[in-house]
């Protein structure tokens, strides 16, 4: 991704340089997001929404981890009983039941806090983009206005390697698909 933006970087500047100077100039997002209120609204709301799910979670490993000693307790024990000798033939078949069904619960859960791990992180980069899409379209916005002020032809932003920022006169998009053609 980075070579093509590069190249086609590059292309402008070669079709542009042919007509008029071009200017160019770079942004770092990072170093603006990290001043701007907005953005820092947005961070907290994050951390907040994001604590919950470890919160969540958290319970959900005790309650996991606390069956998990439950069984090994209760193996442990019956072990120790059909060692001594103390356990029918029927007790041990019902020992093995009970034991199989507290290992499937033990092992339900850890696949359901797994796909609830998945559906968290889903979750949490959805809001993500949803609570900082205004916070970007604000900053685009301002590049752009500041571009055409500045008479830039081109802001690049240093933090992602994106263009943020092209003047549609040296914008070759339609001429490289004619050529292809």
């Amino acid at each position: 991704m980075k070579n093509i933006l590069v190249a086609l970087f590059m292309i402008a500047v070669v079709a542009a340089s042919a007509s008029s100077q071009v200017k160019i100039a770079f942004v770092d997002s990072e170093v603006i997001i990290a001043q701007l209120p907005e953005a820092q609204q947005v961070k907290t709301q994050l951390e907040s929404l994001q604590k919950q799910y470890v919160d969540t979670i958290t319970t959900i490993e005790n309650e996991i981890k606390s069956k998990a000693d439950a069984f090994k307790a209760k193996y442990e024990d019956a072990q120790k009983k059909i060692e001594a000798g103390q356990l029918t033939a029927d007790q041990i078949k019902s020992l093995e039941g009970e034991l199989g069904m507290m290992q499937e619960e033990v092992q339900a859960m850890d696949q359901d806090l797994s796909a609830y791990k998945q559906n968290v992180q889903k979750s949490l980069y959805d809001v993500q983009l949803e609570l900082f899409k205004p916070v970007k379209e604000k900053i685009t916005k301002a590049i752009e206005t500041l571009a055409k002020e500045l008479k830039y032809n081109i802001v690049l932003d240093k933090a992602s390697d994106a263009l943020i920022y092209g003047d549609k006169d040296i914008d070759i998009t339609f001429k490289v698909l004619d050529k292809l053609k």
